[in-house]
């Protein structure tokens, strides 16, 4: 049985359990199951999968044996989610940090439509950067603070990103795809009817995936929208000095930080996008960060080998 394979039974909810129940009624492998033994608790299409992915095997009495039962139990184990910072979502991936800083998320987001939280954000951002913005220009201030957002968010997206349980979702559905095709060509309706049903689980975990994919952006967007707010706050408040009131876009050239430039996009938030995006594409130069989610080191160890 191939490693990827109980990787990626494992990583669904329904087939974690339905290993679970298997391991249990074969006393961990010792005797022989049969389909009547567990179809009370597995699904026909869950015990085909079972013995497609090569986790259960013919046994000589005509019925089916665990493969690898002492791997599989142990895999289980290591899965049992009270194993696990004692975490009561056995499927999340999301610690209770996580959670408040979604929750903060929530709290600054608002700053983009309450006058209140927004003052109340960029006046305490603005303890730092207020004696910034006084040593240098305004346009400066930005780079400073796109330079900065850049890096964190490049960092933050490299060490917080499941790349792994991202690849195992994709390498699924591809591997449904294409023995769907296989079973089409061959006219197997049985196998068709199998596989539909495990297309339906995978969606199931279609809301992991998405959860793995916004975390990180939650800790991204707890430090770049209190900067994003701290702008907003300085320009259309008037905060700006009179000598920084201007900036020079390329292909636009001198323009004043409220103007619109690109649509109903003001100069400020296109200059920042621009310093923005260039620092997080250095950035990621720089510390060989590829934004697929493949490092420089793991790449240069691909080639080589």
């Amino acid at each position: 049985m191939p490693a990827d394979s109980l990787e990626t039974l494992l990583d669904n909810p329904a087939m974690r359990e339905a290993l679970s129940v298997v391991v249990e009624r074969s006393k961990e492998g010792t005797e022989e199951l049969r389909w009547r033994d567990v179809n009370d608790a597995l699904s026909s299409g869950q015990w085909g999968r079972l013995i497609e992915q090569g986790v259960l095997s013919d046994a000589a009495a005509g019925g089916f044996v665990l493969s690898d039962p002492d791997r599989i139990a142990s895999k289980l184990q290591s899965r049992d989610p009270g194993a696990e910072d004692g975490s009561d979502d056995a499927d999340s991936s999301w610690s209770r940090w996580d959670k408040f800083g979604a929750l903060g998320v929530v709290v600054l987001f608002a700053g983009y439509w309450n006058a209140g939280v927004r003052n109340a954000v960029a006046g305490i951002d603005n303890v730092v950067l207020g004696a910034l913005a006084h040593s240098i220009p305004f346009y400066a201030v930005v780079i400073v603070l796109a330079a900065a957002t850049g890096l964190y968010s490049t960092v933050m997206q490299d060490r917080l990103k499941d790349t792994e349980l991202l690849e195992r979702h994709q390498a699924r559905m591809d591997d449904l795809k294409s023995r769907r095709e296989a079973a089409k060509e061959r006219g197997d309706d049985d196998a068709l009817e199998r596989i539909e049903a495990e297309q339906m689980e995978a969606m199931g975990d279609q809301w992991s995936v998405m959860k793995a994919q916004f975390k990180p952006m939650v800790w991204i967007m707890l430090v770049t929208i209190p900067a994003f707010l701290w702008m907003r706050w300085k320009v259309r408040g008037g905060h700006v000095a009179a000598g920084s009131a201007h900036v020079i876009l390329p292909l636009v050239g001198r323009v004043g930080w409220q103007d619109a430039v690109f649509g109903p996009m003001p100069a400020w938030i296109v200059w920042y996008f621009l310093c923005s995006f260039a620092a997080r594409q250095l950035c990621q130069k720089f510390l060989g960060i590829d934004p697929s989610g493949t490092s420089r080191s793991d790449s240069e160890s691909t080639t080589s080998s």
